[in-house]
């Protein structure tokens, strides 16, 4: 891993101290995961995770295991019990496909304050982040994604985009996930998070921060 990391970036405070928390799981060398086997079916069978040495996508995914261990074991069941009632298949269907998404690209935001939910539902994104701007101080909006991760560390630009989950994690059904209950958000729009976005301006790049779909149902 060629990387050094900024642990000062808002995105990774939250995994300052993961690493002293003891996930439920243990990690091996990713050549130990057998043939034929799919990843997530061997995790839920054996309670191991493989894992690419010097590889920054991988560490982030261990470091989330360290951060949020509940949260990906769950994950981690739902995608084993789908792989078990339905096998592999050319796509992961739909359960999988979310559960995949928020896994590589997901966000949590609880506690949201209803005011901001409803700017970000809406992509009412000059509410959201002008507006309302003071009250981002103190919101827990955390990323977990892994991939998102590792773009933001290597690559970090406007348009990365969050698939923001608003409700428990824990809480939601296969069916529930099937829906891909996300809400779309350009995180380096979120204050403090990116210097440029100082501006209002920033904010009127329409290829980033797009308006809602006009066929949209409105999701609070």
């Amino acid at each position: 891993m060629n990387v050094q990391l900024d642990w000062t970036q808002p995105w990774l405070l939250p995994l300052c101290d993961a690493a002293a928390q003891r996930p439920p799981v243990r990690f091996i060398a990713a050549s130990e995961l057998p043939t034929g086997e799919a990843y997530e079916a061997f995790i839920a069978r054996t309670g191991k995770v493989p894992t690419r040495d010097n590889n920054l996508h991988d560490h982030f995914n261990r470091l989330i295991w360290h951060r949020h261990p509940r949260i990906k074991q769950r994950l981690n069941d739902l995608q084993a019990a789908e792989i078990a009632a339905r096998g592999i298949g050319a796509t992961r269907g739909a359960v999988r496909d979310a559960l995949t998404l928020f896994d590589e690209n997901g966000a949590l935001w609880p506690d949201a304050p209803s005011v901001l939910t409803e700017a970000l539902a809406t992509r009412d994104w000059q509410a959201l982040f002008v507006t309302h701007r003071a009250l981002w101080r103190g919101q827990r909006f955390e990323i977990f994604g892994h991939a998102l991760l590792e773009q933001l560390a290597t690559a970090a630009r406007k348009s990365l985009t969050a698939h923001v989950l608003l409700a428990d994690p824990l809480s939601l059904s296969p069916a529930q996930w099937a829906a891909k209950p996300f809400l779309p958000l350009p995180v380096l729009g979120i204050p403090r998070w990116w210097p440029a976005n100082e501006d209002p301006a920033f904010y009127a790049d329409k290829q980033v921060f797009r308006p809602a779909p006009l066929n949209a149902g409105h999701r609070p």
